[in-house]
């Protein structure tokens, strides 16, 4: 039995969407930010941002991550790693194009899920309620 505040932590639920493409749309010290969507060639829908990254096993790309509660291994071996039991972990397997799925684990400090149509081409005309991807920007800039 763990501790009260200490329990396990549970598989990550989604908000409802088609979120079968993912792939990295930025990755430093500060954060690690996973994009979804069921199409990703001009927006997203569906961000994940973890705040602090301490540890990153996945794919730059993927599709179809099926999310389950980190195993009671992966949670030892993450605070021996680091030293301490991380705030979030959060484990997947997922479709990377290899002939068997790939295991993915995310350990950080924090976890924000942001949702809201992000596009990854330049419009003149953005209407509310979207925003650029960090890489787009108008022809010449």
């Amino acid at each position: 039995m763990n501790p009260p505040g200490h329990e396990p932590p549970g598989p990550l639920t989604l908000p409802d969407g088609s979120w079968w493409d993912w792939d990295v749309i930025a990755w430093n010290p500060a954060e690690l930010r996973l994009a979804a969507g069921h199409d990703l060639t001009y927006h997203h829908g569906l961000e994940l941002v973890f705040g602090d990254p301490a540890f990153v096993r996945c794919p730059a790309a993927f599709q179809d991550p099926v999310f389950r509660a980190p195993t009671p291994d992966e949670l030892r071996a993450l605070a021996r790693r680091l030293g301490e039991a991380p705030p979030v972990v959060i484990a997947f397997e997922a479709d990377a194009g290899g002939t068997e799925p790939a295991p993915c684990l995310v350990a950080a400090q924090r976890l924000e899920v942001v949702q809201g149509q992000v596009l990854r081409y330049w419009s003149g005309d953005l209407v509310p309620g979207r925003r650029f991807a960090p890489w787009v920007g108008p022809s010449g800039r």
